[in-house]
C-alpha cells in the first residue's frame, strides 16, 4: 500500500477528477498549480478564523488533534464555511475600471458576472447580507459615507462678528475713551469708560457669534437628514429598502426612472436604460448603459429612463463622486431674500445716523470752540489758548463719542440676527410638522404664496393603491372568480402583468405571504394578479426572454415589451397604461372566453363609455393590450408597434382621498390662496377626485374652464393661457411641459407660485417654482434636488402646515422691526435734540449697547417664538410684491381720500380737546367752574357743529369724505387721551426754576 503525506492528500481532495486524471498535461498541470495554491491559502484563512474564535469560545480549549479533516468542495470561493467571504479583487483595480469605464479590463475580468463572482455576490439574489458579512465587507472596502468638510469652528464665528463696521467703529471708540480716561483720571477710575463700552462689545458679539454657530450646526444637521436616502436592494434573492449609507461593495441595487446612482458600480440587468451624468461630466446629453457596449454607472448620476439593477464595486471615497465631494468646499451660509432688504435697511437707517452724527459733531464742535459750553461748576469749557491742551483733546474726545453714540443707537443691528433666530427657529419646528427646509429662503417665501399648484397621487390622496373593477371586453369580472376568463386570455394577462412591470414579487416558499416591491401601481395590479387572480407572475420570467423595454414615462402614459416564447420562438408585444390610450391602440378585443372579436366604432363607445364610468366613480383605468408579431427578426421590432393590437382587459384602481385634505384645501382657499391640481390622470377622474377634495364644486362640470387638458391648455393663444389660467383648477392628462407652462404663465402674472411633486417629470416645474415641494416618501432624488422643502409624509395637509409657518416668519419678522426700529428712532430723537439743545447726550453708548443687546437676543427671541395662529389663514397672501414696512395707507381699511379726512378731523378735534388742557395750567382738574363760562362752552360748541359741517356737507370744498359712526368714535377717542395724557404730565414733580 503506497502511503502519501495527509497535506497532499488534503490537497488532492480538493481538486476534480477530470483534472487528475490528465494532470500530466501542461495545461492541465498549470491549473492545478492554481488550484493547490488557492486551497492552501484558503486552507490558512480557514484554521486563522477557527483560532480566532477558539478564546471566545466558553466550552473550554479546543484539543490538539494528529490531524484535521476539512471538506472543500467544489466551487468553495461563493460559499465560505465561515460569515466572513473571501475577495479575490483589490478595490483600487474595481475603482479604477469603472472611473476610467475600462472595458478591456472588465473583460480580462471575466465579465460583469464573474466580478460578481470575485465579490462573492450573485447578479441575480445579491449577497447574503448578514451581520458578519455587511462589517467585513465595510472594513474592507469602507463604508458609503464622504468625508465632510471640517466644521467650521466657534472662534471663526467670533472673528467675522468683529468684523463688522459698528464693532469696529466701537472698538476704536473703546480704546480712545480707554486711553484718555487712564490719562486723565488714573488706571483705577479711568478704565470705566473704555472698559465698559469693550464689554458690552464682547457681549454683542459673544451673542452674534453663538447665534450663527448654532445656525451652522443646525444647517449641517439638516444637510445629513437630507443625504440619507433610501434605496432598494436584492439581498439573498430579497427586495429590501436600506438606507444609502447601509450599501456595501457586493450588493445589488435596484434603479428606476428618478433615481439617484448611489455609488460605483456595473449594470447587470434592465433595458434601455439611460442616465443623467451632468453632475459628473456636465454633458447634458443622457447616457444609454448596458451590459454589452456600456455597464459603467457612477454614483451621483441619474436615471432618466427605464429601470435595471446594478452591481456595487465602490462606495463612499472611492467612488469617483466621493473624490471629486473632497474636493469641494460646501458654504452652507445662504442669504434669504428677506435678509437682503432687511441689511438695505439696516444699511439705509446707519445712513440716516451717520448723517445725523455728523451734523451733531459738527454743531458741537461749534458749540465748544465757540465758548457755548459749561462745565460741572459753571466754567466756559473753551478759553482759547487758555485752555491746556489735555483739556481740548478730553472735550473732543466726549464730543466723538456723543456723535458715535448717535450712530451706534440709529443701526438695527438686531434685524439679521431676528431673521435668524426667527428662521432657525421656525425650521426646526417645521421639522417636526414633517416638512424638511432644504433652503432658507423657503420658510419667508412660502408665506407669500398665492397659488398651490399640486400634484393629486400621494399629495392629495393616500398612494395606496387597489384593484376595484376588472372588465374583459364588455364585461365586468368578479376579481375572486378567475375561472370566469378562459385559459389562454388567463396566460396571457398573466405575461403582460408579470413581464411588463418594474416591480417584483418575492415568495420563498409556497407558504409564505408575497413581498410585493414597486411603484403603488405596480404593487396594486401585482397583488390582484397573485392574490386575486391566483397567477404566478414569475413564471413567465421562466419561459420568456425579454428583448426590448419601453418604460414608462409621464409623457407616454405606458409601457410596452417586447418578449420571444423560449418554446414557440414567437415574438409577442405586451402594453400597458392609460386605458383612453391604450384603447385607441386596438382593433380587437378578447371577451371572457378567449374568442377575439372585432372592434367595430359602436362596441369602442361602449369601452369607452366603462372607462369614463370608472373614471367618475375616481377609479384609475389601466389597460392591457397585446399583439402577436410574426417577423422573426427582432431588431425590425425595436419601437413596438403602438397599432392593431387586442385589447386584454381593464383594470380600475381606486386611491382614496387623505384624511384631512378636504379641511386643509378649504383653508387654503378661506386663506386667499389658489389650489390648483395639475395630474395625469384623464378629465373625468381628476374631476372626481377634485370634488372629493373640495378643489371644485358639483356644479361644476367639465365644459366650464375650470377643467382642462393638457393638450388643450398647451394649444391656447399666449393671450388666451394668460386670460383663463385664472380659472383653471384643474389640469388633467397634463405633460411635465405643461406643468412647467403654467407655473410661468402663473408667476407672469403676478403669482407667488408653489409647486408639489414628487417624479423625475415634475423637476422642471419645482426649480421653475417660487417654493417647490418635494415629496419625502415617493419622492425620486431628482425631485428633491430640486426642491425647496421636503414634505416628509406626502400629505397636503402638511402643505398647508408650511404656508401658515411662512406666514407666522413674516408677521414675527415684521413685529420684531416695529418693535426695534421704534425703539431706535426715539433714542436717537432724544439724544439727537438733546446734544443739539444742551451739548451732552443723556443716553450714553453703554446705556444704548445694552439696550441693544436686549432687545436683540431677548426680544428677538420673544417675537420669532410666536406659533403660527389660525387668524394667519384668515388673512390674505402678502404676494409678490407687499411692502415689509407697509405706509400706513390700509390701516383703518379705508380709502386714501378717507384716511385723510380722519387725519384732518382728528387734528382739529385734538385742539377742540386740548382747550380744555389749556384753561388750567397747573391744575389737575381742568372742569373746576367750567359752568361759570358759557362762552367758553358756547364757542366750543359751534366749532364742533362747524367741523361736523365742513367734513359731512362741504366735501367739494374741503376736499373731504363723509365718516361713519365708528370712523367718528375713532378720532373722538384719539382725541380724547389729551386729557389724560395732560393729568398724568401735570402729576410729574418740577423744580421752581423759573426760565
Amino acid at each position: 500500500m503506497l502511503l502519501r503525506p495527509r497535506k497532499a492528500i488534503l490537497m488532492a481532495s480538493a481538486i476534480p477528477q477530470d483534472d487528475v486524471s490528465d494532470s500530466r498535461l501542461p495545461a492541465n498541470r498549470h491549473k492545478r498549480r492554481w488550484r493547490m495554491a488557492y486551497t492552501a491559502i484558503y486552507f490558512t484563512r480557514a484554521l486563522l478564523a477557527l483560532s480566532k474564535k477558539a478564546p471566545d469560545s466558553k466550552k473550554g480549549l479546543l484539543r490538539s488533534l494528529s490531524y484535521i479533516a476539512i471538506d472543500v468542495p467544489e466551487g468553495s470561493q461563493s460559499e465560505h464555511p465561515c460569515d466572513e467571504p473571501v475577495f479575490n479583487i483589490e478595490q483600487k483595480t474595481l475603482t479604477e475600471m469603472v472611473k476610467e469605464k475600462n472595458f478591456e479590463l472588465l473583460t480580462e475580468l471575466g465579465g460583469v458576472k464573474q466580478v460578481a463572482a470575485l465579490l462573492n455576490s450573485n447578479v441575480n439574489n445579491g449577497i447574503k447580507g448578514s451581520g458578519a458579512e455587511l462589517m467585513h465587507r465595510t472594513e474592507v472596502f469602507g463604508a458609503n459615507k464622504y468625508q465632510k468638510q471640517p466644521a467650521k469652528s466657534f472662534l471663526s464665528f467670533v472673528l467675522e462678528a468683529f468684523k463688522d463696521t459698528t464693532i469696529i467703529i466701537l472698538l476704536v471708540c473703546a480704546i480712545l475713551a480707554l486711553a484718555f480716561g487712564i490719562k486723565q483720571h488714573g488706571p483705577k477710575e479711568g478704565w470705566y469708560d473704555g472698559g465698559s463700552i469693550s464689554l458690552a462689545v464682547v457681549l454683542v458679539v459673544v451673542v452674534s457669534a453663538v447665534s450663527n454657530y448654532n445656525q451652522n450646526r443646525q444647517f449641517e444637521k439638516l444637510s445629513e437628514e437630507s443625504s440619507d436616502i433610501r434605496v432598494q436592494v436584492v439581498r439573498g434573492g430579497r427586495h429590501q429598502p436600506i438606507s444609502i449609507f447601509d450599501i456595501v461593495v457586493g450588493d445589488i441595487v435596484s434603479l428606476k426612472i428618478g433615481d439617484q446612482i448611489p455609488a460605483d458600480g456595473l449594470f447587470v440587468a434592465g433595458h434601455s436604460v439611460k442616465i443623467d451624468e451632468s453632475s459628473m461630466t456636465g454633458e447634458s446629453d443622457h447616457v444609454e448603459v448596458s451590459e454589452r457596449k456600456n455597464p459603467f454607472l457612477l454614483a451621483g448620476t441619474k436615471v432618466t429612463d427605464s429601470y435595471g439593477y446594478m452591481l456595487v464595486t465602490s462606495v463612499g471615497m472611492n467612488t469617483a463622486w466621493g473624490e471629486m465631494m473632497s474636493c469641494i468646499q460646501r458654504d452652507l451660509d445662504e442669504q434669504t431674500p428677506l435678509q437682503a432688504r432687511l441689511n438695505k435697511l439696516t444699511s439705509y437707517v446707519g445712513r440716516i445716523g451717520l448723517s445725523v452724527a455728523v451734523v451733531v459733531l459738527l454743531i458741537l464742535l461749534v458749540r465748544y470752540f465757540t465758548g457755548h459750553t459749561k462745565d460741572a461748576t459753571g466754567k466756559i469749557e473753551y478759553n482759547g489758548s487758555n485752555t491746556k491742551l489735555d483739556a481740548v483733546m478730553n472735550s473732543v474726545l466726549g464730543i466723538i463719542a456723543a456723535a458715535v453714540t448717535i450712530v451706534v443707537v440709529a443701526i438695527p443691528e438686531g434685524l439679521p440676527l431676528a431673521v435668524t433666530l426667527t428662521l432657525a427657529y421656525s425650521m426646526k419646528r417645521m421639522m417636526k410638522d414633517n416638512a424638511m427646509v432644504r433652503k432658507l429662503s423657503a420658510c419667508e417665501t412660502m408665506g407669500s404664496a398665492t397659488t398651490i399648484c399640486t400634484d393629486k397621487t400621494g399629495t392629495l390622496t393616500l398612494n395606496e393603491m387597489k384593484v376595484i373593477e376588472f372588465w374583459v371586453g364588455k364585461e365586468m369580472i368578479n376579481n375572486s372568480l378567475s375561472h370566469e376568463i378562459s385559459s389562454n386570455l388567463f396566460q396571457l394577462i398573466n405575461e403582460g402583468v408579470g413581464l411588463n412591470s418594474s416591480g417584483t414579487v418575492y415568495k420563498p416558499d409556497s407558504t409564505s405571504v408575497p413581498e410585493i416591491s414597486g411603484s403603488p401601481t405596480e404593487k396594486a395590479i401585482l397583488s390582484w394578479a397573485v392574490t386575486n387572480l391566483g397567477m404566478n407572475v414569475n413564471e413567465p420570467k421562466l419561459s420568456c426572454e425579454i428583448i426590448h423595454v419601453e418604460a414608462f414615462n409621464s409623457e407616454k402614459k405606458k409601457s410596452g415589451v417586447l418578449i420571444r416564447r423560449s418554446k414557440q420562438r414567437a415574438l409577442a408585444i405586451h402594453w400597458k397604461g392609460a386605458a383612453e390610450i391604450i384603447l385607441a391602440m386596438c382593433s380587437t378585443y378578447y371577451d371572457k372566453t378567449g374568442t377575439v372579436k372585432d372592434m367595430n366604432d359602436e362596441e369602442r363607445m361602449m369601452i369607452g363609455a366603462i372607462i369614463e364610468q370608472m373614471a367618475a366613480k375616481s377609479l384609475r383605468c389601466v389597460g392591457f393590450a397585446y399583439a402577436k408579431v410574426r417577423e422573426e427578426n427582432e431588431q425590425i421590432h425595436l419601437k413596438l408597434e403602438e397599432t392593431g393590437l387586442t385589447l386584454l382587459g381593464l383594470v380600475g384602481l381606486k386611491d382614496p382621498c387623505r384624511p384631512g385634505v378636504r379641511e386643509a384645501v378649504e383653508s387654503c382657499i378661506k386663506a386667499g390662496v389658489n389650489i390648483k391640481m395639475i395630474t395625469g390622470d384623464n378629465l373625468h377622474t381628476a374631476r372626481a377626485i377634485a370634488v372629493e377634495c373640495g378643489i371644485l364644486s358639483l356644479d361644476e362640470d367639465l365644459t366650464n374652464e375650470a377643467v382642462v387638458e393638457g393638450v388643450q391648455f398647451r394649444n391656447y393663444s399666449p393671450e388666451e393661457r394668460m386670460q383663463k389660467i385664472e380659472n383653471i383648477r384643474v389640469m388633467a392628462r397634463s405633460s411635465p411641459f405643461d406643468k412647467l407652462l403654467m407655473v410661468q404663465c402663473l408667476k407672469q402674472n403676478g403669482h407667488v407660485v408653489a409647486v408639489t411633486g414628487d417624479g423625475t417629470n415634475d423637476a422642471p416645474a419645482l426649480k421653475e417654482a417660487d417654493i417647490g415641494l418635494s415629496m419625502g416618501i415617493q419622492g425620486t432624488e431628482v425631485a428633491k434636488d430640486s426642491s425647496d422643502i421636503v414634505i416628509l409624509d406626502d400629505n397636503f395637509t402638511s402643505v398647508v402646515t408650511v404656508l401658515r409657518w411662512g406666514r407666522c416668519v413674516y408677521t414675527n419678522i415684521q413685529k420684531f422691526i416695529q418693535f426695534q426700529l421704534t425703539v431706535n428712532i426715539a433714542a436717537l430723537v432724544i439724544n439727537f435734540i438733546a446734544a443739539v439743545s444742551s451739548g451732552k447726550v443723556p443716553l450714553t453708548a453703554v446705556q444704548l449697547l445694552w439696550v441693544n443687546l436686549i432687545m436683540d437676543t431677548l426680544g428677538a427671541l420673544a417675537l420669532a417664538t410666536d406659533q403660527p395662529t389660525n387668524d394667519l389663514m384668515k388673512k390674505p397672501p402678502v404676494g409678490r410684491v407687499e411692502p415689509l414696512i407697509t405706509n400706513g395707507t390700509s390701516i383703518f381699511g379705508v380709502t386714501e381720500q378717507v384716511k385723510n379726512t380722519l387725519i384732518f378731523n382728528t387734528f382739529v378735534l385734538c385742539q377742540v380737546f386740548n382747550e380744555f388742557n389749556a384753561r388750567k395750567l397747573e391744575k389737575r382738574n381742568i372742569f373746576e367752574g367750567i359752568h361759570k363760562n358759557k362762552l367758553f362752552l358756547a364757542i366750543t360748541g359751534i366749532t364742533v357743529v362747524l367741523q361736523v359741517i365742513m367734513v359731512e356737507f362741504l366735501r367739494r370744498f374741503a376736499n373731504t369724505e363723509r365718516l361713519d359712526w365708528m370712523q367718528w368714535g375713532a378720532c373722538i377717542g384719539i382725541a380724547a387721551l389729551s386729557w389724560p395724557i395732560g393729568y398724568i404730565v401735570k402729576c410729574i414733580p418740577v423744580s421752581g426754576k423759573q426760565f
